[in-house]
């Protein structure tokens, strides 16, 4: 049910455009390859057997990889509403 001056089915297809450009973003990630390291690149922390099991090719500690996580930079976000209030925030 869209609203306004909006076709049916508008919102489902902006939701779903949404869901795809994340799946992708996250699909684009560069993962981890090769060898794991025995020691953090980062703090040079001991980085436990079953971590470089489970992600060969792991570089960083638990701790050293939220902090970078938590740096990442923020994207800017695409205006799928095309409201006068979702533009003006």
């Amino acid at each position: 049910m869209a609203g306004g001056w909006t076709r049916d089915g508008a919102v489902s297809e902006q939701i779903e455009a949404s869901i795809s450009d994340e799946l992708a973003r996250m699909k684009a990630r560069r993962m981890p390859s090769g060898e794991s390291l025995t020691h953090c690149a980062e703090c040079e922390e001991p980085i436990p057997e079953k971590r470089r099991v489970a992600l060969p090719g792991v570089k960083l500690c638990i701790d050293c990889q939220q902090e970078r996580d938590g740096a990442a930079p923020s994207r800017g976000g695409i205006n799928r509403r095309g409201s006068k209030d979702s533009q003006l925030k």
